[in-house]
């Protein structure tokens, strides 16, 4: 990618994530790792290095800086899942997939019955094309660069959630 990251918008960021890239920033700055996730309102990407020792690292590169961005691997399924673990917290890590599976279909249902579109996309939950929701499928879990979008969908899960 060449150009003006931020003007390329969320829906091409999508393409990035769950890759090895290499990012120019600045006029000699260079940052190497996995892209987790990009902030819809700022541009910036999260980056995770894994470290010789096991750890992880993480790094943000603020969008404004950002002059370049090219991807040097596709993430195999091993690393797939130690991306998902590095960024996930604990107790989501602990769910096993019979648990995330009932949440999201509970979650799908709920929306379906208010009237949302939302399809499935994998193990995400994909709301009127623009906002996304992981696992575990809470509030917190919703991802969307429109934020009334955003605040209403989230509000709708913590109604769910708060019935159950």
């Amino acid at each position: 990618m060449q150009g003006s990251w931020s003007l390329l918008g969320p829906l091409s960021w999508t393409g990035y994530i769950n890759k090895q890239v290499n990012v120019t920033a600045g006029t000699d700055e260079s940052h190497q790792g996995w892209l987790v996730t990009v902030d819809p309102v700022s541009a910036s990407l999260v980056l995770v290095d894994f470290r010789e020792d096991g750890g992880t690292s993480m790094e943000v590169v603020m969008g404004h800086a950002v002059e370049n961005v090219t991807v040097l691997h596709e993430a195999d399924e091993v690393t797939l899942d130690r991306l998902r673990t590095s960024v996930l917290s604990p107790a989501t890590c602990s769910l096993d997939p019979e648990e995330l599976s009932r949440r999201r279909a509970g979650v799908q249902i709920w929306l379906q019955k208010n009237r949302v579109p939302v399809e499935e996309e994998g193990d995400q939950l994909r709301v009127a094309g623009v906002l996304t929701i992981t696992a575990p499928y809470g509030p917190e879990d919703c991802c969307s660069s429109n934020q009334i979008i955003l605040d209403r969908i989230q509000r709708l899960i913590q109604l769910q959630t708060d019935h159950s």
